[in-house]
């Protein structure tokens, strides 16, 4: 199937629209989804292995500001109980930048596991852009989408690198 083209371009279709969103949420919401969650699964996982109970690594590893953040975020959920949660831990009340930050911050904790951290760290940030257009229902360019598409193969690598070394956990 050929890429659809952004439905912007052309005079008003609303069967445009749908063909547009269904292409972006195939071709590439799906792929910023995995990405996301697999660095959520990896952090936690690491995390909760170098930082044990009775500690909990969230109070440990993470800036304030960030806790913060979450807890906004899951407060709002609980005043509206009628939408779904994004997960049971605060992890999943944050985005791909705050991810990036804990990364960074803990980065001699997640060396061992993660090899060139550093171009990890750094692909993340080239990320965040193209996953905003993505995530604010725009429609990405060629470049964005090839970006998510060679970063979402080398993460399903990385992840196989890192399942050899330790079990992930879910949060």
């Amino acid at each position: 199937m050929p890429p659809v083209k952004d439905f912007r371009l052309s005079p008003f279709d609303s069967n445009a629209v749908d063909k547009c969103g269904n292409y972006i949420g195939r071709q590439t919401y799906r792929k910023l989804y995995t990405i996301e969650n697999l660095f959520r699964v990896v952090i936690h996982s690491v995390l909760s292995i170098e930082i044990p109970k009775p500690n909990d690594w969230w109070q440990v590893a993470v800036d304030v500001n960030i806790r913060g953040k979450a807890d906004r975020f899951q407060k709002n959920y609980l005043k509206k109980s009628w939408h779904g949660k994004p997960g049971t831990h605060a992890i999943y009340y944050i985005d791909l930048k705050d991810l990036n930050e804990i990364l960074r911050a803990n980065a001699n904790l997640f060396d061992p596991v993660i090899p060139d951290l550093d171009k990890w760290i750094l692909g993340i940030e080239e990320l965040r852009l193209p996953r905003n257009v993505v995530a604010h229902m725009n429609f990405p360019s060629k470049t964005d989408i090839k970006r998510i598409e060679v970063f979402y193969d080398d993460c399903l690598n990385l992840l196989a690198l890192i399942q050899t070394k330790l079990t992930l956990n879910i949060p």
